[in-house]
């Protein structure tokens, strides 16, 4: 049997399995006299993930928790690096310097991070850049030191897959990447909502997401890993934990996710574009449905997960996220504006705070930098910005 196959299997199937295992876990979740905010269980096998987990040790509000000061600041400390094309996702290396991949290009870069020098490290094969499609996200192994492995989220011509490469710093500028071996494929493709957002949660498992691709109805299909987000083994299977059986769909009915951080206590957080009315931040449960297309925003009542904040489309945009200081930062592209929301739990804290506006057009993704640090790379030679002399750039941001 086919590793795809495995990954999505027949609906009665499913459903047979998926009722024996939640009975089971409620059943180990009465015994241990707790249960989640929804009253779901934690996971169709009975075993949790360090977001749950920690979500129900910590429930949102709770008075054992601090929030942070309900205004904050922002200061842009220098710029790190310009005459980026198309950059997209963004990987600090151990030592402080940083990669970045072009979207349009099909490229990863290396920026000297105290200097702002580039190096090219190669192009990545395979890449079908169109629209929104391309070389998106990107991520270090979490065993780098020892692999040197560099992940990609990209479009290829057939679908959008994630890819992993040798990292070979002793080998000649542009040849420094080796062949991509594909981690994961199968993902739906389309000129608009690729998703393309990865990254390595505090569990070691590997996180994407995706987009419905502009069909709608995928979203809310647990057999479509369209609009979704994505939990996977660094080789690709299904992560140990997962909700749903042999799957590595972690949560559903969502738009398009090109956002993910966790917070000090291993929560996920998630941002993602709307269609005419509202843009979403949202805190992650495994298994959760967040409602797209039935839904958009707050619904209330509907069974639904609702988001934690929203935003008008025109305000937000988002794209990436990081946490910091006890909030979540959030760049916005159509918005041109950097969001703070602090956070109490898995709750907004108080009203959500722009800074940057309009300062630095569009706005692709932020990372944290360590401490009060964060990078923040623009996105204006895209085909949608208004771009200067000078873009695409970096930013060093301390913030409060």
């Amino acid at each position: 049997m086919t590793r795809r196959t495995r990954r999505v299997e027949g609906t009665m199937i499913v459903q047979r399995r998926a009722v024996s295992a939640v009975l089971a876990a409620a059943a180990l979740l009465l015994t241990a006299g707790c249960s989640s905010d929804d009253g779901e269980p934690s996971g169709a096998d009975g075993g949790t993930s360090p977001s749950r987990t920690t979500a129900q040790s910590s429930p949102s509000g709770s008075a054992a928790e601090q929030a942070p000061p309900a205004k904050g600041s922002v200061e842009v400390a220098r710029t790190v690096a310009t005459g980026l094309k198309s950059p997209w996702g963004l990987a600090p290396l151990p030592g402080g310097d940083l990669l970045v991949s072009s979207r349009d290009e099909a490229t990863v870069t290396r920026v000297d991070e105290k200097t702002g020098k580039k190096t090219e490290l190669g192009e990545v094969p395979g890449v079908s850049p169109s629209s929104e499609g391309g070389l998106l996200g990107i991520a270090l192994s979490p065993d780098y030191a020892s692999d040197h492995m560099v992940y990609a989220y990209f479009t290829s011509a057939s679908d959008n897959r994630v890819v992993r490469m040798l990292y070979d710093e002793t080998r000649p500028s542009g040849e420094q990447l080796g062949e991509p071996d594909t981690v994961f494929r199968g993902i739906p493709k389309g000129v608009i909502h690729n998703g393309g957002r990865i990254a390595f949660g505090p569990d070691k498992m590997l996180y994407a997401g995706t987009g419905e691709s502009g069909d709608t109805g995928l979203s809310q299909d647990k057999e479509s890993l369209g609009g979704k987000i994505l939990r996977m083994t660094p080789d690709g299977d299904p992560a140990p934990g997962n909700p749903f059986p042999d799957s590595v769909v972690y949560s559903y009915g969502h738009r398009n996710v090109q956002g993910l951080a966790w917070d000090g206590k291993q929560r996920l957080f998630a941002a993602e574009f709307g269609q005419d009315t509202w843009d979403e931040l949202n805190a992650i449960e495994p298994g959760d449905n967040y409602g797209w297309p039935e839904a958009e925003g707050k619904d209330g009542g509907s069974g639904f997960h609702d988001p934690l904040a929203q935003w008008s489309t025109d305000e937000a945009s988002p794209s990436g996220i990081a946490f910091a200081e006890g909030s979540v930062w959030m760049a916005g592209l159509r918005g041109e504006r950097l969001w703070r929301v602090p956070l109490k739990g898995t709750e907004a804290a108080a009203d959500p705070q722009a800074f940057l506006e309009g300062e630095y057009g569009r706005l692709r993704t932020v990372a944290p930098a360590g401490g009060d640090k964060l990078w923040l790379v623009t996105s204006d030679t895209d085909g949608r910005g208004d771009a200067k002399e000078g873009d695409d750039r970096i930013l060093e941001l301390r913030v409060t």
